[in-house]
Formats: C-alpha cells, structure tokens, sequence
C-alpha cells in the first residue's frame, strides 16, 4: 500500500508545517534578540505574573499545555512569604523560560485557595498539562529549591513532552555576534523531503529529513516531517482490519493498541489515535506503560503542538500519570 493512497485527512499538511516552521523560526530569533537587547519580544509570556481567579484558565491552565506553571500562594501579612517570594522570582528570571512563575495572593482568591488545598503558606505547585502537582509547603531552602524545579522540568519534558522556550543571554550574544543564516538555509532540502514524501519514497524522505536534524536538531519542519514519514513506513503493508480486530481481542496487548493508534492517526482519526494510548497507559505500567507514552508523544509531533486536540490529550495524559 502506497502512502499517497492513505487518508491524511486531518494529520499534516506539509505547506502548513513549513509555515509554521518558519514562523516558529522567526519566534526564535525575536526571543533570542530580545535575550541581548534586555527587552520583551512581542507577544512574549511574562516569567512572572499575578494571577487571579478569572484569569486562571487562561494564565495558569492553558498556559501549563506550553510550559510548566509554578504557582505560589502567598500572603501581604506571611513573613516566610517575603522570603520565599523574591527566591522564586530569581529562579524564574535564571531559568529564563523553562517554566513560569504565578503568584497567587489568597487573601484575594480565597476560592483557589480552597481548591488546590492549600492548609498553610507560603505553598508552591505546579500545573503541567492541566493537572496540579504539589511541590513543597513553606520556605525551602535554596537548594532544594533547585532541586525541585529541575525534576519538574525534566517531568514536563519527558513525560509530557512539554518544554519551555529557555533563553541564554550570553548565548544569544554569541549567536548575534557571528551573524547567523537567514532563515530557511535548509530549503532545498526540505523540498527534496517533502517531494520524495508525496512520491512514496519513505527511506529517501527519512534520511533527507534526518540530515537536515543532524546538523539542525531543533529543526521544526524537519521534524515534524520526519514524524510523518516514520508514522506511514510503521503502516505500511498493514491490513487495517486485521490490525483493528487484534486490538478489540486483545486490549491489553500494548503494541495492538500501538499499531493501531497509528493507523487510526493516518486515517484522520486523531482523537481516537489519542484516545487509545492514553487507555493504554492507564491500563498498563512498566515497560507497556512507557512505549505507550512514548508512541504518544511522536504521534503529538506528527499533529503539532498547537494543535488543541494534543493540547486535550496532553491532559488526558497527566491525569492518568499522576
């Protein structure tokens, strides 16, 4: 079976996966102009924000789909508050983008305040995909502090997938200083891909995309096309029922519900690619647990980030991980 004979319907149109690889390009560049100039890129999130009751599902629950969310609880009239406070304001400047930082004033939002628990402050958690993940209650020291964050963020990476938009400034500098390419020096290449892609030729499309991540890695157009050209060579030759009725006899059976969520995908049927695997980590633990989640993050990378039906799996997936 020949991949320009299946269903994309709803998966990947590659114009629009250059586009967005070229505007992310460009976000990139601003953020990373905006690090040695000391000034906010347009439309650049705060690292440090008061949050409020009505703006909490915009400021902290859609927000933690992109980034983690550190939350502080904290009060005018808490003295540990004012210690804790500014440490974390550092940090968040420090981390510059792995994660942001929303205080919470609970005197103000007594109903968050009621809703996350809280029995004392100052109180730190986080929210990673929608789901909230208690941190620690009271001043910490500085160094359990950063101990604390960094396993969050490596959380949110390798479980979620979700990773924020780090800034080194003295980086940053550098990169300025030796006048970087302009935009889009892998063009020709990632033609050639997406041409050998729509031809059918799989392996051609692999390797080309992946030279382009070898000397490029962040590369998101290469990505995100090198993601669909493994998910149609995974589903090449398989016999669609075949593949459906092993995975409703055999429910447990992990990589039947793998195969399956792939074929599922590449017929346009995102929600239920989706569906199936967060199911299937539920249900399992271990090694079953793992490949699971992990086809579930590259089948996030064939959608896009962007896209809210990852964002809603993305937070099917944390609430069945914790």
């Amino acid at each position: 079976m020949q991949p320009r004979n299946m269903s994309m319907s709803g998966v990947v149109d590659l114009a629009a996966v250059k586009a967005a690889g070229e505007a992310k390009q460009k976000a990139e560049q601003s953020r990373a102009e905006a690090a040695r100039t000391g000034a906010a890129p347009a439309g650049a999130t705060r690292l440090v924000f008061d949050v409020d009751e009505a703006g909490f599902q915009e400021d902290v629950l859609q927000r933690s789909t992109e980034v983690p969310v550190v939350i502080d609880f904290w009060a005018e009239w808490c003295e540990p508050c004012k210690q804790l406070g500014p440490l974390l304001e550092n940090l968040a400047a420090e981390y510059a983008g792995q994660f942001v930082l929303a205080k919470i004033d609970v005197d103000a939002n007594q109903m968050l305040f009621q809703q996350f628990g809280v029995q004392g402050i100052p109180a730190v958690f986080a929210v990673v995909a929608g789901q909230p993940i208690p941190l620690f209650q009271g001043a910490v020291p500085e160094g359990q502090l950063r101990q604390v964050l960094d396993q969050l963020v490596q959380v949110a990476e390798q479980q979620f997938g979700i990773v924020g938009a780090p800034v080194d400034p003295a980086a940053a500098e550098q990169a300025e200083a030796a006048a970087p390419p302009p935009v889009g020096p892998y063009d020709a290449a990632l033609t050639a891909a997406a041409d050998a892609l729509d031809a059918g030729d799989l392996d051609g499309a692999i390797r080309a995309y992946r030279n382009v991540l070898a000397d490029d890695p962040t590369n998101p157009e290469a990505k995100l096309g090198l993601a669909q050209a493994e998910l149609l060579e995974r589903v090449q030759g398989l016999n669609p029922q075949t593949v459906r009725q092993e995975a409703a006899d055999r429910p447990t059976d992990v990589q039947a519900q793998i195969t399956a969520a792939d074929l599922d995908l590449v017929g346009g049927h995102v929600e239920d690619a989706f569906g199936r695997l967060v199911d299937a980590v539920q249900r399992t633990a271990g090694d079953d647990r793992e490949a699971a989640r992990v086809r579930l993050l590259e089948l996030f990378e064939v959608i896009g980030a962007d896209d809210p039906r990852v964002t809603k799996a993305r937070t099917a997936l944390a609430r069945v991980l914790f």
